[in-house]
């Protein structure tokens, strides 16, 4: 008979059976084998099965921008999703008090995969993850570059962002949705959701705190300016 495990305050959809899989560490590199090993553990908690942990096989990220004309202005897709790194400082000390959501706001993104190089690869790429992680198909081409690439961390983190954007068609979507489901087949792609925002709005929300994600902040920032 399957064991239920559950983790407090997070919702149906992360609650797994273990069953007779016990939870173990599967860390297939040294670097940052702590950390890996950490992580492993807890979402071995959370999902019954510890996943498999590698370190990035790519310097290289893109996030795309992806934007609609609209009777109310321009607008921006968003997507809410699982990010454990940001979820484990729940229940932390932290410098200041902080609102604990349990899905992170932010653009559509994924790392460049290996033999990915140059500017085509890129797009096909943002293509790529717009249409695993909103449903959008976007023709590569169409994807422009937002700027020049830039580091998140640079003092500890090595990997590069490439910001595109493109316009698309709005669809007639009210507020949240469901996000495609299979995404890249990650356990942490369930219970995703888009939802359209209007590009001073999502700026506000960076300012006030609401959306917390640089990369994001930064792509609407440079949105808006090429747009006026």
């Amino acid at each position: 008979m399957a064991a239920a495990v559950r983790w407090t305050g997070l919702p149906p959809f992360l609650v797994r059976a273990s069953g007779d899989r016990a939870p173990a560490l599967q860390v297939v590199s040294n670097n940052c084998s702590d950390l890996l090993g950490r992580i492993a553990a807890r979402l071995g908690a959370v999902f019954g099965k510890a996943p498999e942990l590698r370190p990035a096989p790519s310097l290289d990220a893109v996030a795309v921008c992806l934007w609609a004309r609209t009777p109310r202005g321009i607008e921006v897709l968003l997507r809410r999703q699982l990010r454990p790194a940001v979820l484990f400082r729940r229940g932390k000390v932290r410098a200041l008090p902080e609102a604990e959501p349990l899905l992170y706001e932010e653009i559509v993104a994924g790392l460049v995969e290996p033999g990915e190089q140059g500017i085509d690869a890129l797009r096909r790429r943002g293509a790529e993850e717009s249409r695993e992680e909103a449903g959008v198909e976007v023709d590569p081409a169409r994807l422009a570059p937002l700027g020049a690439p830039f580091y998140m961390l640079p003092g500890i983190v090595s990997e590069k962002i490439h910001l595109l954007e493109a316009e698309v068609p709005r669809g007639p979507q009210a507020g949240g949705f469901d996000a495609p489901q299979e995404g890249d087949g990650s356990p942490l792609e369930e219970g995703a959701t888009l939802l359209w925002r209007g590009l001073d709005e999502a700026i506000a929300a960076c300012e006030a705190g609401e959306i917390e994600d640089a990369k994001s902040e930064l792509a609407f920032r440079r949105l808006r300016d090429r747009l006026r």
